[in-house]
């Protein structure tokens, strides 16, 4: 459906958050590669809090959903920055992922965050064993 959407020029262009999730406005987590299969241009847009007059991070272990809407209704304001990238294209030897990690790269630089290479699932599931083992591996080899 999106495929369509895009190919028809006199449909507006769709927003889409590829991140899937949002963290405390340090990083860019794993882009959603579905996005990026799809073709067309995309306009990249790096968006980052100001924490100066309210923090709208919202950590659901610490705060219930109550606290934090509270929280942000009382609050002075929210401000945040709002970056407009050069439009980017998928290049013809490039996958979607590999396209998906250079517009995540462009954002990251432009907010000033640092990139992530995994995705918003590990905040709210165990990490894999795997995964686990992985980072012992390189940390022993470092050793």
């Amino acid at each position: 459906r999106i495929k369509e959407h895009i190919a028809d020029k006199a449909k507006l262009p769709i927003l889409i958050f590829p991140e899937g999730t949002c963290i405390n406005n340090t990083s860019v987590m794993m882009f959603k590669k579905g996005s990026f299969e799809v073709g067309g241009t995309i306009h990249p847009v790096a968006i980052k809090y100001d924490p100066r007059f309210a923090d709208p991070f919202w950590d659901s272990t610490k705060h219930s959903i109550i606290s934090y809407v509270f929280k942000m209704l009382t609050s002075w304001a929210i401000v945040c920055n709002v970056w407009y990238l050069p439009p980017m294209v998928k290049e013809e030897e490039e996958d979607a992922v590999h396209f998906a990690n250079r517009v995540k790269a462009a954002v990251a630089a432009r907010g000033g965050m640092a990139v992530l290479p995994w995705d918003g699932g590990l905040k709210r599931k165990k990490v894999k064993e795997s995964f686990k083992e992985e980072q012992q591996r390189k940390y022993c080899q470092i050793v």
